[in-house]
Order: structure tokens, then sequence, then C-alpha cells
């Protein structure tokens, strides 16, 4: 495995300058994704260690899952997009969806989304 690489580019002094922004996107790209999983609400690293056989890794699953499900609603969903936009960081977003549905039962998605966005939709962003 000594010196393989992923692409068959050859390092010379015209090409390091791109293989290594590349390289640096790619570990940016880890380490947000990482740290997303790690801080902002999905606490994936302490999952692990739960349940004598398959809890841990249904734990994680479920968190991965729930990461893909936010993102996808990120780059989508233009009323998640508000609303997440509204409340600025993701484990405020979080916690207003909690707070309010324990105490408000919503008949659907957008109506749960306008609530949340609310003062950015009466501002006339939306």
């Amino acid at each position: 495995m000594q010196g393989a690489t992923l692409d068959e580019r050859t390092v010379t002094p015209d090409t390091i300058a791109e293989i290594v922004a590349c390289a640096r996107a790619r570990w940016k790209i880890e380490n947000e994704s990482f740290n997303v999983l790690k801080s902002n609400g999905t606490h994936l690293e302490h999952n692990f260690g739960h349940g004598k056989q398959h809890l841990a890794m249904l734990f994680a699953t479920l968190n991965l899952l729930v990461f893909a499900i936010h993102t996808i609603c990120d780059c989508l969903e233009q009323l998640w997009i508000i609303a997440r936009t509204a409340k600025r960081a993701r484990t405020r977003f979080f916690e207003h969806i909690r707070t309010i549905t324990a105490y408000l039962v919503f008949p659907d998605w957008t109506t749960l989304m306008q609530t949340q966005g609310c003062s950015t939709l009466l501002n006339g962003l939306y």
C-alpha cells in the first residue's frame, strides 16, 4: 500500500497544487460532517457502548439516517431552509421543534415549518 493513491495523477510541480487543494477539500468535508454528527444534536459519539449486542449499532445507524434526512432537507426543502435560517443554530431549531410539538398538534409539515420560520415569513422572504 505504500504510495497508493485514489487517482493516477503523477505528482509534479505542475500538479501538486491541485492535488493538495483536493486533499484539503476532502479533509474539510470529512471534518465538518463528523463535527455535525458529534456536536449538533445527534451526539453520535455518546451512543457507542450502550446495549449488550446490537443497540449501539442501531443508535449509530439511526443517527446516520437522521443526518442524511437533515442534509437532504437542508438542500431541497424550502420551508425547512427558511425555518432553519430563522433559528440560526441547528440546536435551537430542534429545541424549538421539540418544545412546540409537545404542546401543539400541527395538521401538516407546511404548517409546522411556517410556524418555525414565522418571523422570516412575515418579513416577506418566502
